[in-house]
C-alpha cells in the first residue's frame, strides 16, 4: 500500500490518508487491478482491507485524529455483514480505531444492483465507518447517487478539477455540487489537485479537503508530507 494525505485547508492540517494498492515493484493501481480475475475480487478486497490497517496502526502518530480511507469495489462485496467481519478482526488486532476507517467506492464502477449498494452502505454506517463516493462526475451513476445515498464525503473527479481556474463551466458545475452537497449535509474533497491556481479557485468556491501530487505524492509503505506552506500558499521543496 501507498499512502497519500489528504488536507484540510480550512484548520491547516492533514485530515487523514488514502490507502492506495501498489505492486510490489511500484505498479499502480490500475495495473494491479487489472490482473484481478472476477471470482479473485472478494479475497483481493479483504486483503486490501487487512493490509491498509495493518500498515496505518504502525504508521499513524498516535493520539492524532487521522482517517484511514481504503476502497472497495461493491461488486466484490456478497454480504456486507461478512465482509466486515476481516475489518473488525484487522482493527482489534492491530488496535485501530473503526471510527477512524473510511470506506469508499467508485462512481466509474457500474453497479448494477442499487439496492445491494445501500445496503453495503447502511451496514457499514451501522458499524460507525465514514463512507465517500470517489471519482464524483465522471463515472455511471452521477446524481442518482446522490439521491440514493447521501454518502458522508464525495470526491470531485480529476477531470472537473484539472484546469478548473480557466474553465468557467467547470467553475459552475463545481458550484452546483456545493451547493447541492452543502444541503443535503456532505463534505467535498477536491482530488487531483495538480497546481497551486486549481487549490486556491477551489479553496474560494468553499471546497476543504484536497488531496494531490501538489499536494502530496503518495508514499508507498509512509507517510508523506504536505508540500505547502498553508498560509502563505507557496509550493514547498519536499
Amino acid at each position: 500500500m501507498a499512502f497519500q494525505p489528504i488536507y484540510d485547508a480550512v484548520n491547516a492540517r492533514v485530515w487523514g490518508y488514502e490507502a492506495l494498492v501498489r505492486g510490489l515493484d511500484g505498479e499502480g493501481a490500475g495495473s494491479v487491478l487489472s490482473r484481478v480475475r472476477p471470482e479473485q475480487k472478494y479475497v483481493f478486497d479483504q486483503a486490501c482491507r487487512t493490509k491498509a490497517v495493518e500498515l496505518a496502526s504502525r504508521l499513524f502518530p498516535a493520539g492524532e485524529d487521522l482517517k484511514l480511507s481504503i476502497n472497495f469495489m461493491p461488486n466484490a462485496v456478497y454480504e456486507p455483514a461478512a465482509c466486515l467481519r476481516a475489518t473488525f478482526q484487522a482493527a482489534k488486532r492491530f488496535g485501530f480505531p473503526r471510527s477512524a476507517i473510511m470506506f469508499e467506492f467508485t462512481e466509474d464502477e457500474q453497479v448494477s444492483d442499487t439496492a445491494h449498494l445501500r445496503n453495503i452502505i447502511t451496514e457499514y454506517r451501522k458499524h460507525g465507518f465514514l463512507t465517500a463516493i470517489d471519482d464524483f462526475g465522471a463515472g455511471y451513476a452521477g446524481l442518482g447517487l446522490l439521491v440514493d445515498f447521501q454518502p458522508d464525503l464525495i470526491k470531485i473527479d480529476m477531470k472537473l478539477v484539472r484546469g478548473v481556474d480557466t474553465s468557467p463551466a467547470r467553475q459552475a458545475v463545481i458550484a452546483g455540487i456545493v451547493g447541492m452537497a452543502r444541503a443535503l449535509d456532505i463534505t467535498i474533497l477536491a482530488e487531483g489537485i495538480e497546481t497551486e491556481q486549481e487549490f486556491a479557485v477551489l479553496k474560494a468556491a468553499g471546497i476543504g479537503l484536497f488531496q494531490g501530487y501538489w499536494l502530496a505524492r503518495p508514499g508507498f509503505e509512509r507517510l508523506p508530507q504536505i508540500n505547502l506552506a498553508h498560509e502563505a500558499g507557496l509550493l514547498l521543496t519536499a
